[in-house]
């Protein structure tokens, strides 16, 4: 007798799923999920008895409805889609699929903007009104919104930042007017309440991606009269500076994946104190060879100095998401024993 798919849960119908395309295909898929996703199927997969024919037919077949509905959207948009779709499979289960990816696939304002080259975004929204670009730069990918932010004027860098910082809810009649404004299509969402989009965290992210010249410019021109959310900001994120922060441990580890010639660049400018926490985690001879480099190296570009630092930088960060290191932010509450 067939099992109603309808009462499987879609963990179970990915485990029904991986068990009908094989070990090798399955392979493949679990190399593109997190490990928390793949114990959990794994589980599921181990808790599968015996599927008739039917019922795997029948997830395999919703599996192939869903993407070729996420295809549509992808290629068209989701008018384009949902036009398709109910030509095929009818308005109804058109309908179901499309309200279903459109969750998943966090549909959202401004798609059109995430395919386009920054450069050809920032001449689109350099003119336009600080509050306008916070909004825009809040709905794309950090690196993206970084290389735009770091090639607008320093004041109205400074201002869009500001408006990023304490953006919480904004209403979808506002999100609407400024795409009219843009004489762009709205990517809509298919929700009618409010879109929480910036925040510190919205911020932290884009300064990130920054170069460290944005970065550093930014902080400093915002803390002149914003030291409050600078110090917000600065909580969240980590700076060239910060390495003091690191206990020698992680900063051992954090040398293994770092270019000595990057080091040497990035100590150019560095403080004595920084210099001297590094110095202390090397090998003697390592830091004599660093030292005399960084002697006999001359003049380098302040440009240069940040980029290297920037790269140290990318490589702490790395290892922190990855929980090979631990970044302590100051606070008493997150204090590691």
């Amino acid at each position: 007798m067939a099992v109603k798919t309808e009462k499987l849960s879609g963990r179970e119908k990915a485990a029904i799923l991986l068990i009908a395309l094989g070990k090798d295909y399955s392979s493949k898929i679990f190399q593109h999920l997190k490990d928390e996703e793949i114990e959990q199927l794994t589980l599921d997969i181990t808790n599968v008895r015996r599927i008739d024919a039917e019922t795997k037919d029948e997830i395999i077949n919703e599996f192939y409805e869903e993407c070729l509905t996420q295809n549509y959207i992808s290629e068209g948009g989701i008018d384009y889609a949902r036009e398709l779709l109910e030509q095929s499979i009818g308005s109804t289960r058109a309908l179901e699929l499309i309200s279903r990816l459109t969750s998943s696939l966090q549909v959202r304002p401004f798609d059109f903007a995430r395919k386009t080259d920054p450069n050809q975004i920032l001449n689109f929204i350099s003119n336009e009104h600080p509050q306008t670009i916070a909004l825009i730069l809040s709905y794309l990918e950090p690196s993206t919104a970084a290389a735009i932010l770091s090639k607008l004027p320093n004041e109205k860098q400074t201002q869009v930042v500001v408006r990023i910082s304490t953006m919480d809810r904004t209403s979808p009649e506002y999100v609407r007017e400024v795409e009219r404004i843009l004489d762009r299509k709205l990517s809509s969402m298919g929700v009618d309440d409010f879109t929480v989009v910036g925040g510190i965290q919205s911020i932290v992210d884009i300064l990130n991606a920054a170069d460290r010249g944005t970065e550093r410019r930014v902080l400093e021109e915002l803390e002149v009269d914003n030291s409050d959310l600078v110090d917000e900001i600065r909580r969240k994120m980590f700076v060239f500076e910060d390495i003091i922060r690191l206990d020698k441990r992680a900063i051992q580890r954090v040398l293994k994946d770092v270019e000595n010639a990057d080091l040497t660049v990035a100590l150019k400018n560095a403080t004595e104190e920084l210099r001297s926490l590094i110095f202390e985690n090397m090998s003697k001879r390592l830091s004599e060879m660093i030292r005399e480099d960084m002697e006999y190296m001359g003049p380098v570009r302040v440009r240069d100095v940040e980029d290297a630092q920037q790269k140290i930088v990318n490589v702490i960060r790395k290892l922190q998401d990855a929980g090979e290191i631990v970044i302590s932010r100051g606070s008493e509450d997150e204090l590691i024993v």
